[in-house]
């Protein structure tokens, strides 16, 4: 399982997710609700989802699926053994330890894996993402097409 808020989905999760079902026989790919994250998303739950099927449709052992409890308890719902996270520069370190161990607290049976990002997309990130675009930037590098054309009409 690839965990995330994806708000929105960059290259650098694709990444994650694209390698991730290389390594497993099936991937799933958990879009958290995360209301409470921030001010909120940008996108809802929903618009997240889609941008997910969307970028990964070729992926034939991949499916997307919104979730709103504990992570733990979505992998328990989902049969997943493991969650796949991303790591990006030393700052996502502290915090996917973190994380890693309190999911470890709640289930010791479910592992935690990371990945480290493509050296190319060390410091993307949807916030700068979402900065660059509603400042009228050209993010197409970073999204697919459809992400893109959701930031060029969110803003």
């Amino acid at each position: 399982m690839v965990p995330g808020t994806y708000d929105p989905v960059t290259i650098g999760h694709i990444d994650v997710i694209e390698r991730s079902a290389q390594i497993f026989d099936e991937v799933i790919v958990g879009v958290a609700a995360s209301p409470k994250k921030g001010a909120g998303p940008l996108f809802n739950v929903d618009e997240r989802v889609a941008f997910l099927r969307d970028a990964t449709r070729a992926l034939a052992n991949c499916q997307v699926r919104p979730f709103s409890t504990l992570l733990v308890d979505f992998a328990e719902e989902v049969a997943a053994t493991a969650i796949v996270k991303g790591l990006r520069a030393v700052t996502d370190f502290e915090l996917e330890f973190q994380q890693a161990e309190l999911n470890f607290q709640l289930n010791p049976a479910l592992e935690t894996l990371f990945i480290m990002a493509n050296p190319g997309n060390m410091y993307l990130s949807s916030s700068m993402v979402k900065e660059i675009a509603a400042l009228g930037g050209d993010v197409s590098t970073w999204v697919t097409p459809l992400v893109q054309n959701a930031l060029r009409e969110r803003f």
